[in-house]
């Protein structure tokens, strides 16, 4: 009997991080040659992003969002969405809109895209994921080096700005330490708006 589904549960969690590598690999390449659906469990987001055609994204039981891995990635539909999925996760900062700025605290505020329409003095959740956020001279905000992360080929740099922390990705030949003053802006167009009280993304809620 030829199953019309086929459950796979954590397959790979008990693996190191090579061999996990090439079976995520290999297994892909088996669902395509069998052409049967694979309903594959996993807590790795690597895994779901890489494997899969189409995520489903749980929240205590319940499925919060489904969709192929770059809707979900660039358009989550919630705050909970927005921290599962991305890593190093999405940015999230509290504010409001004023001037068709995204204010965030004294000395922090950035300029928001068409989606902030309509939100004057609201409270809100900016989003931004950290390859959005462009560590330059000259850029609008500036903020101390938190920590850096180097991951060959990238770094994770985290920005404090006063109580703020946030995450960009930067080139791995960028000179960056620990404590450094750096400037910052992000792209306006990549922005994503949450109401803060529900969570909900303002491009679902609309």
């Amino acid at each position: 009997i030829r199953p019309k589904l086929l459950l796979l549960d954590e397959p790979l969690s008990a693996l190191d991080a090579k061999l996990r590598e090439a079976l995520r690999t290999e297994l892909k390449n088996i669902q395509m040659n069998l052409g049967q659906t694979f309903l594959f469990v996993t807590h790795d987001q690597i895994e779901a992003m890489s494997m899969g055609d189409k995520i489903g994204v749980l929240n205590n039981g319940s499925l919060v969002q489904v969709g192929t891995p770059y809707e979900v990635y660039s358009n989550p539909k919630n705050t909970f969405v927005a921290r599962s999925v991305g890593s190093p996760p999405m940015n999230l900062v509290d504010g409001k809109v004023a001037s068709g700025r995204a204010i965030m605290a004294p000395g922090f505020e950035l300029p928001v895209g068409a989606t902030a329409s309509g939100t004057a003095d609201r409270q809100l959740t900016f989003g931004i994921r950290p390859e959005d956020i462009m560590v330059e001279t000259g850029a609008p905000v500036e903020a101390k080096v938190h920590d850096v992360e180097n991951h060959g080929v990238e770094k994770i740099v985290t920005l404090r700005v006063g109580d703020n922390m946030l995450r960009a990705t930067v080139s791995a030949q960028t000179k960056v330490a620990i404590e450094d003053d750096i400037r910052f802006g992000w792209n306006p167009d990549k922005l994503t708006i949450f109401d803060r009280a529900s969570g909900v993304s303002l491009r679902h809620s609309a």
